[in-house]
């Protein structure tokens, strides 16, 4: 393929983080002492922007923020990472989102957010965003069904792929309305929300990716597996690429970084399982670190990881820096 302008469709918020032994029982108050609190950039459609860019990738994002001190932060960190913000809107009537993220001390999160001005974005703001003439749409769907089925069919009409990490999920979104999809990325929760099938091992995960392939017409559909790495169906084979061997800090964004890596190197290559495969290494780095946008690994600490892997599995990676060839 070999082509990497991609237009971000998707969310920005500001990130409450709140780091934890444990997250309380109902009714519970705990004065948590071993813990912190933050404010950081965050946002799925952000975390991913920012690892397109670090990837090397030429990003643009199209999203809403409020027109407030928060969105400001917001779009001059985007400039500082290389990321195209033209397409940006700052909302004169919603607050920039905001996601509340609880993060315990095994690495595990629990998020609420709120979505603010990325539940305005439109289908006005979609087509001014078409002007860039992208190689490749990315999504996710903490924006309006509206503007998730709007930036389908525009990528659709064009001939230009689209590619879906599908959270968060609701199990009454239309995907049949996507059209044609290159990639569709849900994660186990996801999948569950969608199929009603819980991906705990491979003959689950088959079954649930069968299904999937009857509910949204995707080229791959990749299970983010957690601790197990990814589960790949083409419809009609199936791959199971393991994840690497870290131990977790904090796992907010790294669904987000893997969809992002995956996507751009799969759009450099044409290979998923190599795309998968970087992917993994990319989210592996990201939850050895805390915070969503300040895991995000760049693309030559992920080159450095490869290199200094051991194990058959990471040699065997192409270099992407000469466009995925041996």
């Amino acid at each position: 393929m070999g082509k990497d302008r991609v237009l971000v469709v998707s969310s920005a918020n500001i990130d409450f983080v709140q780091r934890m032994i444990r997250v309380p029982y109902s009714g519970e108050t705990i004065i948590e002492k071993e813990g912190d609190y933050s404010y950081v950039p965050g946002g799925k459609g952000a975390n991913s922007a920012i690892a397109f860019a670090r990837f090397g990738g030429d990003c643009v994002f199209a999203c809403r923020v409020g027109n407030d001190s928060n969105g400001k932060r917001l779009i001059a960190m985007y400039e500082k990472e290389g990321i195209d913000t033209r397409y940006i809107v700052k909302d004169e009537d919603e607050p920039t989102g905001l996601a509340s993220i609880l993060v315990e001390d095994n690495g595990k999160n629990r998020i609420i957010c709120y979505p603010g001005a990325n539940g305005a974005l439109c289908e006005a703001d979609i087509e001014e965003s078409f002007i860039c003439y992208p190689d490749a749409v990315f999504m996710q769907m903490e924006i309006p069904d509206a503007a998730v089925l709007e930036t389908a069919r525009r990528a659709n009409e064009a001939g230009i792929p689209v590619f879906i990490d599908a959270g968060p999920a609701r199990s009454d979104f239309p995907l049949r309305e996507l059209g044609r999809v290159e990639i569709f990325s849900p994660n186990e929760t996801e999948t569950r929300t969608f199929t009603g099938i819980a991906p705990t091992g491979e003959e689950s995960a088959l079954r649930a990716a069968i299904k999937l392939s009857t509910m949204v017409d995707a080229k791959y559909i990749v299970i983010k597996w957690g601790e197990r790495g990814a589960f790949i169906y083409d419809g009609k084979e199936y791959y199971v690429i393991p994840a690497e061997d870290v131990t977790p800090v904090d796992t907010t964004a790294a669904g987000d970084i893997f969809s992002a890596v995956m996507t751009y190197v799969y759009m450099q290559t044409g290979n998923i399982v190599t795309a998968v495969k970087y992917a993994n290494v990319a989210a592996a780095i990201s939850v050895t670190r805390p915070g969503a946008s300040t895991s995000i690994p760049t693309r030559a600490e992920v080159m450095e990881y490869v290199k200094n892997k051991k194990k058959d599995k990471t040699q065997e990676l192409p270099d992407i820096r000469n466009g995925g060839d041996e």
